[in-house]
């Protein structure tokens, strides 16, 4: 299909509006057998079938349904201006009104998911974005979309960011049948018109068929690696304090970086259930150079059989309240003092989990002389997910080292939901790498770390040469992004 640029009705360049046509029913996705229900789900499920209805309404007294699309067209997404809205997400309310005055009944999403209160607001783009992105991970699902300030398309719009617990995919899809819902009443129909769904991660595969059966259009799979690179990239150079650097200093412990367009080849280390590292060398080349399997799956994992924390949230909460020293052993607890020959501070971790085995089987002693039962709760559960969370955090800070050591990388950003903003692993992360780069090297870390690859599928549809500095396209020539397969390097880049 021939690809056009996506506008309200017009694509701008003279062309005029292609006729609309009439698409399948919408349908809510049926449960797989013998699922478990919750509310949530059965309020997303329940809202599929109210859309739906809604939608038939709504083509009936003029708004056309429309067939699906398998190719909409590019659009250039204007990041002139653009800045991060703390606190100020739009959100979304059920009971809202259609331009028409029609109110428009949504499902109730309390619970279902949880808004980011850190859009990205674009002051300056105007035109229509007929497209959503999602990436579907093993625990986490996330959405990003453009909608416009409300009552004037003068103002701009902004990128919304959510995620959804994937194990509640309904929920997701409810909430992206909804916004096909909203992009219809506001635009109209017409081929290159209607919402298309950019997905990446593994569950762009193993939910393909049920998302492209819910919402009526074609699902486009975008590799994994390549988003995260893309949204890495545009995060880097075109978002004002979305990178920064996390220090000790109580009074100002984050420091934000000015974009720069000039800090090749650099590491990505993606902490999801896993840990990905990938050296970038360019704007559309880079390699998969390590990785480990001790990620925030392990973490979430060991967490929920020592403890009773019911969710990941619960477990950082736990660790900030935690006392590592109780089941770690220090280099102090050794020497009784600094080990200064070596660089080592009395406090530095010498074996994660080392005062364990000790402890418990002074406590079974104690027990067998008072014939009294022993057992792991000896322990804290908030001191054991502390400790933990140390582990995990200082092995991937020293393999993430290591890689950018071998590789020449100055810089290493650290991306994926594992972070979530949580000020002790962006701590022993940073501290890592000081420690083990004697202080040579940073840790840098994103605002929207969670949310790399949903922004860059998001941004595949965009065409060449886009962005306020053009910094991701204009540098060479345009070739597709593609994983490095010789040591070829291409030229340095002069300011």
């Amino acid at each position: 299909m021939e690809r056009i640029e996506m506008g309200p009705r017009d694509a701008g360049d003279g062309s005029a509006p292609a006729p609309t046509t009439t698409a399948p029913t919408l349908a809510p996705p049926p449960p797989p057998e013998d699922a478990p229900r919750d509310a949530a789900v059965e309020d997303a499920a329940d809202s599929l079938a109210d859309l739906a209805a809604h939608l038939e309404r709504g083509a009936a007294g003029g708004v056309a349904a429309t067939e699906v699309v398998r190719r909409p067209g590019d659009v250039r997404i204007n990041v002139s201006g653009a800045f991060i809205a703390d606190g100020d997400s739009e959100g979304h309310k059920s009971g809202e009104e259609s331009e028409e005055g029609e109110e428009v009944v949504w499902f109730d999403t309390e619970g279902g998911y949880e808004h980011e209160q850190k859009d990205i607001r674009l002051p300056n783009h105007r035109e229509v974005v007929s497209h959503v992105a999602v990436d579907i991970g093993g625990s986490l699902a996330k959405l990003v979309y453009f909608s416009f300030e409300p009552g004037d398309v003068a103002q701009g719009g902004r990128l919304n960011f959510l995620k959804f617990e994937t194990e509640k995919i309904d929920v997701c899809i409810a909430f992206m049948l909804r916004l096909k819902a909203e992009h219809r009443l506001r635009n109209g129909d017409g081929p290159g018109q209607d919402l298309c769904v950019m997905a990446t991660g593994g569950g762009a595969y193993k939910y393909y068929d049920k998302i492209r059966e819910a919402l009526g259009v074609e699902v486009l799979r975008e590799d994994e690696m390549e988003c995260l690179i893309i949204g890495l990239d545009f995060f880097i150079h075109e978002i004002p304090r979305e990178v920064f650097t996390y220090s000790d200093n109580e009074a100002n412990p984050t420091e934000f970086v000015e974009p720069d367009v000039h800090n090749y080849p650099y590491l990505l280390v993606n902490i999801g259930s896993g840990v990905s590292m990938l050296k970038v060398s360019a704007p559309r080349k880079y390699e998969r150079v390590g990785g480990t399997s001790l990620g925030g799956g392990t973490l979430w994992g060991i967490l929920s059989l020592l403890t009773g924390a019911r969710d990941f949230s619960e477990m950082l909460s736990m660790a900030e309240r935690g006392d590592n020293t109780a089941v770690d052993m220090l280099v102090g607890d050794i020497y009784g003092s600094d080990y200064g020959k070596i660089g080592l501070r009395s406090t530095t971790i010498a074996s994660s989990f080392g005062k364990v085995y000790r402890m418990k089987r002074q406590a079974e002693r104690e027990a067998e002389d008072h014939g009294e039962a022993v057992s792991l709760h000896t322990f804290k559960p908030e001191d054991i997910s502390k400790s933990l969370l140390y582990a995990v955090s200082n092995n991937i800070g020293q393999i993430a080292y290591l890689h950018a050591e071998k590789h020449n990388c100055e810089h290493i950003y650290f991306g994926g939901s594992f972070i979530g903003g949580h000020w002790q692993t962006m701590a022993t992360l940073s501290f890592a790498i000081k420690f083990w780069s004697k202080g040579k090297k940073n840790a840098y870390f994103l605002r929207h770390e969670g949310y790399l690859g949903a922004v860059g599928a998001f941004l595949k549809r965009q065409p060449p040469n886009w962005g306020r500095r053009n910094s991701l396209d204009s540098l060479y020539p345009h070739t597709p992004l593609a994983k490095v397969e010789s040591t070829e390097e291409r030229p340095d880049v002069k300011s």
